[in-house]
């Protein structure tokens, strides 16, 4: 509330005093309202949830050959990073004829155009499996946790017998940046693959990188045709 004090008496000598005005704002009714915008958007803001990316690494135990060649070659995209915000990629395993194709290691780049249109014609199935429980969350019919839960079990069902659904390595070198491994990361999630791992680069990734960037940082003693 605010108050107005006025004195109009004399002072001793008989003359009129000048009007004095002291002005005060009371600011309590103040705490009342800053109490209710805070409850206000307590209520209406939803609480951020921290976003978490699952990284499969790779194993130190050792794999047996059998257990390898379950994979099938022609579902595996490795993608290799390059140093200056360059990515390459093939799809199968390195052999004798790879290391003498010119065309086997193919440049492409980050984002929709590149790694993401790779991915997402080669994951079709889970891609459709996933946008429909999208449109049963959106319609109320599951919650949040049966949506994330059952969009998980598609893709690593997927990773398992979809014949499209494609196994990604991602190789980064040693100097790649650290940006780009987070892009593609990134991608990794936006196109819902099952199954991806980060490795190191082995001989044969750095002899056809050398042959088709000629950075000295892929230079290798590896043999044409030799693993």
């Amino acid at each position: 509330m605010a108050e107005v004090n006025t004195d109009s008496g004399k002072d001793k000598g008989g003359k009129v005093k000048r009007k004095k005005q002291t002005l005060r704002v009371d600011f309590t009714p103040m705490v009342d309202m800053n109490m209710l915008l805070i409850t206000f958007f307590m209520f209406c803001t939803s609480l951020s949830k921290p976003q978490t990316m699952e990284i499969n690494m790779p194993s130190k135990d050792k794999v047996e050959e059998e257990q390898q060649n379950k994979a099938p070659a022609s579902r595996t995209y490795t993608f290799i990073l390059g140093t200056k915000d360059d990515v390459y990629y093939y799809n199968g395993e390195l052999t004798t004829a790879s290391y003498e194709d010119p065309n086997f290691l193919i440049r492409t780049s980050y984002g929709e155009e590149g790694i993401r249109q790779i991915l997402l014609e080669k994951n079709t199935a889970v891609l459709r499996q996933v946008r429909d429980l999208k449109i049963k969350y959106e319609n109320k019919e599951i919650t949040l946790e049966d949506f994330e839960k059952q969009a998980a079990e598609a893709r690593a069902e997927g990773a398992k017998i979809t014949g499209s659904s494609p196994i990604v390595i991602i190789k980064p070198a040693v100097k790649s940046n650290y940006k780009n491994v987070i892009d593609v990361l990134d991608e990794m999630q936006i196109c819902n693959i099952g199954t991806y791992q980060l490795m190191d680069l082995s001989d044969g990734d750095k002899y056809l990188m050398y042959q088709k960037t000629g950075d000295p940082i892929f230079e290798t003693t590896l043999a044409p045709g030799a693993k």
